[in-house]
């Protein structure tokens, strides 16, 4: 459903346009989740759901994928006015 999305995730990951707000950073060492972790969950995974920010309208994504070790792994992405990709949050399913 979201293919389109899901693609241009992989190619910000691919090609190393993204962030790691401070709280995904903080929520990824409190799960002992490692940057490969994430970067394996978004290629490896699916879009399971949109969500509208109330406060700036944009989309957000879940996507859920497997970690390196093969632990689900759910990131929360948007894409910024800058056109890099953003993790807002991430943790272990």
């Amino acid at each position: 459903m979201f293919e389109r999305i899901l693609n241009q995730l992989r190619e910000k990951i691919r090609t190393r346009q993204y962030v790691m707000s401070i709280h995904a950073d903080d929520e990824m060492d409190e799960d002992g989740l490692t940057i490969f972790d994430v970067e394996s969950a978004i290629l490896s995974g699916k879009i399971i759901e949109r969500q509208k920010d109330q406060n700036t309208g944009e989309w957000k994504y879940l996507v859920r994928g497997e970690s390196l070790s093969g632990e689900f792994v759910i990131t929360v992405t948007k894409i910024s006015p800058t056109g890099k990709l953003v993790f807002v949050t991430v943790f272990r399913e």
